[in-house]
């Protein structure tokens, strides 16, 4: 079992302890961690929701302490997700819109060729970040010689993102984010963006592309790819662990449709987000329990993916449901615009996985695979 809901989000099986908690109160005081647990869809939907009281960063700390004044604390200041009110609607729509106008299925075929470039000789642990990271990155206009060093600089910028961090990796995601700055503010001010390239739909879409990309939303495009890095990495491991758990369902992974279905079963089933927290700045009453100003609650979304109210035969791995719910990409005023993408890049990633690796998916299962150190991911390292 695990020791606490945070520790859950790595332990090998965490759902048999999200099950049990969900047996308990709606809304669950940890004494150890000091903030309350939500595990239950309804509850879970219900804290999504509540935007006014509930928000995304503590009101004292809207960029972590030890990022305040660094080139990676301005880009997570201007994060649409790390903001609630005015800040987050500045610049949310525009990316909406672009990301829903995608062409999904260009999208797949673009990934599927920039998958293949990835050396084969490179870990697989660090091939599930480069397939999508590269491939978002090439989406937003930067050129193909460009994309190993975007990609390595994603890496070493996401640590701003963890509480985790050592100095030395705030250091370098500081050093990350400012390289990352510059090459948007080149993509976006030099020549024309290239037509059909997700920085030209942003650019379209703000202010009416008569005025040029503020930093902050310049932050928000660096802030897409970072989502990528994390959270499709994870959704592309977890995705190949369910077809190594379950070799019945290789076959209908051969067709896009299928691999598409598998994806979108691992957001729900085993999710690379397994969850996030809410901080309360005024009272607030959630689930019949009063929550105080200043209190934290840690919203379990692996927890309300497997509950049976939420959807039926929660535990069964089934990509062919034919009515699926999951809450991993989040909910209400903060639900990821970026849901579509994200499954249409993980699919391309599976994909050549699958083919570069078929013949050792049944030894690497046996071989095994632990996750990293996380308060809230799921990604998987290869053993």
């Amino acid at each position: 079992m695990p020791a606490d809901p945070v520790a859950a989000a790595t332990h090998a099986d965490p759902y048999p302890y999200y099950a049990a908690l969900r047996d308990g109160p709606p809304l669950a005081w940890n004494e150890k961690l000091r903030l309350w647990v939500a595990s239950r869809a309804d509850v879970v939907e219900q804290v999504l929701q509540a935007h006014g009281a509930l928000r995304v960063r503590p009101a004292a700390e809207a960029v972590p302490r030890a990022i305040v004044g660094s080139p990676a604390g301005e880009v997570f200041g201007h994060l649409v997700r790390m903001n609630d009110g005015a800040a987050h609607q500045a610049h949310r729509p525009a990316l909406q819109r672009a990301l829903a106008g995608l062409d999904m299925n260009a999208v797949y075929a673009s990934a599927l060729q920039l998958a293949q470039r990835v050396p084969r000789q490179q870990p697989l642990s660090d091939t599930l970040f480069s397939m999508p990271v590269q491939s978002a990155a090439h989406l937003l206009g930067f050129a193909d010689d460009a994309l190993p060093q975007v990609d390595r600089w994603m890496r070493d910028f996401v640590a701003c993102l963890s509480p985790l961090s050592t100095l030395e990796q705030l250091q370098r995601a500081s050093t990350a984010a400012a390289e990352l700055m510059a090459r948007f503010e080149v993509l976006a001010t030099g020549n024309a963006p290239r037509h059909g390239t997700l920085l030209a739909a942003v650019m379209a879409e703000s202010a009416g592309g008569d005025a040029p990309l503020s930093r902050s939303l310049l932050a928000n495009l660096a802030g897409l790819l970072s989502q990528t890095c994390d959270a499709t990495a994870g959704l592309v491991g977890n995705s190949l662990i369910a077809l190594m758990r379950e070799p019945s369902l290789r076959p209908s992974a051969r067709t896009r449709g299928g691999l598409q279905a598998v994806v979108e079963e691992t957001a729900r089933h085993d999710p690379s987000v397994q969850n996030t927290r809410r901080f309360a700045a005024e009272a607030v009453t959630i689930a019949g329990t009063d929550v105080a100003a200043g209190d934290t609650v840690l919203v379990l979304l692996a927890s309300a993916n497997r509950d049976p109210a939420f959807n039926p035969e929660p535990d069964r791995f089934m990509p062919l449901r034919e009515r699926r719910r999951m809450l991993g990409f989040g909910h209400g005023m903060h639900a990821c615009p970026g849901q579509a993408l994200a499954c249409t890049l993980a699919a391309a990633s599976l994909h050549t996985l699958l083919q570069q690796h078929a013949a050792d998916l049944d030894a690497q299962r046996l071989r095994g695979w632990s996750y990293r150190p996380s308060a809230n991911g799921r990604i998987p390292v290869f053993h």
